[in-house]
């Protein structure tokens, strides 16, 4: 069997979707050797990577509401902190360092300061998954190491697989969770809704200025979420089911593409 990498892109409460997606292939005695992610992708895939199981994710998610995981920050950096959110986290997987994990991971966040994608692959990985999360505007800025202003990996690269096959991976499975963003929306015009929806703009454009990238990708799987707000901290039951029934379905090409 060829080595099996698995890239887990970013996408807010839609990254849900990744956890159905792990359960299932996991049922259908698949599991990746490598596994890469950004923003909610990162939490997901450093959670399995640290030996969580989809089912113990799914969990600790599907109630959880947005104070729950984010309070108010006097810092001019972000309108919100993490702290909660890193509490959650570490009471899932517990504190670890990248070495100590079960299956090779590796994050990417975007350092505003030299303006490129940072990959972190070592140190602690709460502190990695945390500054892959931060959305630039709403959450604080995040220093991990000797990088001190790092935000959310999707800024500059939403579904990381170049990283997979350095890492040595043979077959690249990439899950998009968030699909084409530029669809028309609704748009409130206070400052966070309207920092959001430019962000999903050019999130979008820029993955697709990059789907070259894609010829490099053996399989590229985007669940049907439909209009699924990322940033609202609802239907992750249905984000889960439609991660689930993806996994389902994709199952055999998988195990037929690490057969070839």
């Amino acid at each position: 069997m060829k080595t099996f990498g698995l890239a887990l892109g970013a996408g807010g409460s839609r990254g849900v979707a990744h956890i159905g997606f792990l359960q299932a292939i996991g049922e259908a005695g698949l599991r990746p050797d490598f596994v890469t992610g950004c923003s909610m992708g990162s939490i997901v895939g450093a959670c399995y990577c640290a030996g969580v199981s989809p089912q113990d994710m799914k969990d600790a998610v599907i109630d959880l509401k947005l104070f729950d995981l984010a309070s108010l920050s006097l810092n001019k950096g972000g309108l919100m902190k993490m702290t909660k959110a890193r509490k959650h986290i570490a009471a899932l997987m517990g504190e670890k360092n990248f070495d100590e994990l079960e299956i090779p991971f590796a994050c990417v966040a975007t350092d505003i300061i030299k303006g490129r994608v940072i990959v972190l692959r070592e140190g602690n990985v709460i502190d990695s998954i945390i500054a892959s999360s931060s959305i630039p505007g709403i959450f604080t800025p995040a220093s991990v190491g000797k990088y001190k202003m790092l935000v959310d990996g999707g800024i500059l690269e939403r579904v990381p697989t170049r990283e997979l096959r350095r890492m040595g991976a043979e077959v690249i499975v990439a899950v998009d969770v968030l699909g084409n963003l530029m669809v028309e929306k609704e748009v409130k015009g206070n400052l966070v809704d309207t920092l959001l929806r430019c962000i999903d703009i050019m999130d979008t454009r820029t993955t697709q200025r990059k789907r070259i990238m894609r010829k490099y990708v053996n399989l590229w799987l985007e669940p049907e979420l439909g209009p699924m707000d990322q940033y609202a901290v609802k239907d992750l039951e249905f984000a889960y089911e439609k991660g689930y029934e993806l996994g389902k379905a994709k199952a055999e090409t998988i195990r037929a593409l690490l057969r070839d």
